[in-house]
């Protein structure tokens, strides 16, 4: 064997995995293998003055890469298990919530001292929020900010790259079941491993898809979540978010009973592009350093499609909506709330007399052209119940921007070891489809690193 462990992709779970096998057994031979770039390579071209969109790199440096997508997030760490995931479904409650403190402890450990560990535990919001038919989630949330999940993240790979073999740009082809492990084959060679984890990613989607077909591994459908980013002055949701940082609030809308959702709160943050297999979405960023900080608040409303038989295709579905913003709009849309609702699009002119300064460069239009109306009616009614608890989210010049697609890899079939039907091939992080953030991905890292440690000690 060239490796006891091959792990594919160097995001959050694939990081905290060959940080605990490597921390409990450092004779262990571990390889990294990443279609992206290292973290000092990472650089998105765009910059606002030469250039001001996406060019569509051949791997864009927001998505892949060491840290995966969330390397230039707001690293924002949610511990909790009523969302980000149902990685507690799998290995239970108390043992996930105490893999997402391990973690948390970890980042502090390397570079995250310092920044706030905020709770939703006994806040007077839940109750603000009940009484106007929201419902504020239970977490605690750390926030890294964007700077210091960097740090943290150049930290680990320091602490990594001398004891782990590290294949940027390497993105691996194809998984082969061999007599002793697996045959790990890439563009310019292959190499075996006793243990394999995949941890790929939502980037990795398409590829998690060919590998399960190839392999015959079980999957089924997962949801898509499509909406809007939402940005506004930042004195608006400052009560809520000085005290709580991230609220996650739910809302089940009266028309259609659908569940509408806020989704990465950002306070003083910024609204960014987003690559996902060439199509321009949106999402956004907030830093740690005052220096950084703009006078806007910035989060995204998401409802979530599940789909039955026939159609099985939710990403597909996902995608396809992006494309229409994009083809309208060439990227993203955006347009003020006051406009939306008089049914007219906005113009430049609109946008530049308004009192919100957008912080990203998109392109005026008319959302109710893009978004499906059973999401945008429920879109519109959760931004006047938010309106209740935070007055002021419901003003004319709110700018929305067009479209946020939250895309899950589809749910692969992992036991309670996050093993696959072959012994010894893990599918970890959000590419099983099991988790949805930075804490349940990472937690995924550290629980199949000591289960393959536990394993040879057996052995």
């Amino acid at each position: 064997m060239d490796y006891d462990v091959i792990i594919i992709g160097a995001g959050p779970g694939g990081i905290f995995a060959a940080y605990e096998l490597i921390k409990e057994r450092p004779s262990c031979k571990v390889a990294v293998f990443e279609a992206g770039h290292a973290l000092e390579k990472r650089k998105c071209p765009i910059d606002g003055v030469h250039v001001k969109s996406c060019v569509n790199c051949s791997r864009c440096s927001i998505m892949c890469g060491f840290g995966g997508a969330g390397a230039f997030s707001d690293g924002k760490y949610n511990i909790t298990n009523d969302f980000g995931g149902t990685l507690y479904e799998h290995i239970g409650k108390k043992q996930a919530l105490d893999l997402m403190k391990y973690v948390d402890s970890i980042n502090m450990a390397y570079g995250g001292e310092g920044t706030r560990l905020y709770s939703t535990a006994g806040t007077q919001f839940k109750k603000l929020c009940l009484q106007n038919k929201l419902n504020l989630l239970d977490a605690s949330v750390r926030h890294l900010g964007t700077n210091i999940n960097y740090v943290v993240l150049g930290n680990l790979y320091a602490h990594l790259k001398d004891k782990v073999d590290f294949y940027f740009d390497s993105p691996v082809k194809t998984i082969q079941k061999t007599e002793k492990g697996y045959r790990i084959i890439w563009e310019t060679g292959s190499c075996e491993c006793a243990k394999c984890i995949v941890s790929v990613g939502r980037s990795g989607s398409k590829w998690m898809e060919q590998v399960c077909r190839e392999m015959d591994i079980p999957t089924k459908s997962n949801r898509v979540d499509i909406g809007v980013r939402v940005e506004l002055p930042a004195v608006i949701f400052s009560h809520l978010t000085d005290e709580l940082y991230e609220s996650k609030i739910v809302y089940r809308t009266e028309k259609f009973e659908d569940k509408v959702r806020t989704f990465c709160m950002n306070p003083n943050g910024i609204v960014v592009n987003e690559n996902t297999n060439g199509i321009i979405t949106v999402n956004g960023h907030s830093y740690e350093g005052s220096d950084k900080k703009t006078e806007n608040t910035n989060f995204a409303l998401l409802v979530a499609k599940h789909f039955s038989e026939p159609f099985k295709d939710s990403n597909g579905y996902g995608e396809s909506i992006a494309r229409l913003s994009n083809m309208l709009g060439g990227g993203v849309i955006v347009q003020r709330f006051g406009d939306l609702i008089r049914g007219r699009r906005s113009t430049v002119k609109r946008v530049e007399e308004g009192l919100v300064r957008p912080t990203l460069q998109a392109t005026p239009g008319d959302l109710s052209l893009v978004l499906p109306k059973r999401i945008l009616d429920g879109i519109i009614e959760m931004i006047y119940a938010l309106d209740k608890v935070a007055p002021g989210t419901a003003n004319d010049d709110t700018l929305l921007y067009g479209v946020e697609v939250k895309f899950y890899n589809m749910e692969v079939a992992i036991d309670e070891h996050l093993e696959s039907r072959y012994k010894g091939l893990y599918i970890i992080g959000d590419g099983s489809g099991v988790t949805h953030s930075l804490s349940h991905a990472s937690a995924s890292g550290v629980y199949v690193a000591r289960h393959i440690l536990s394993e040879n000690r057996s052995d």
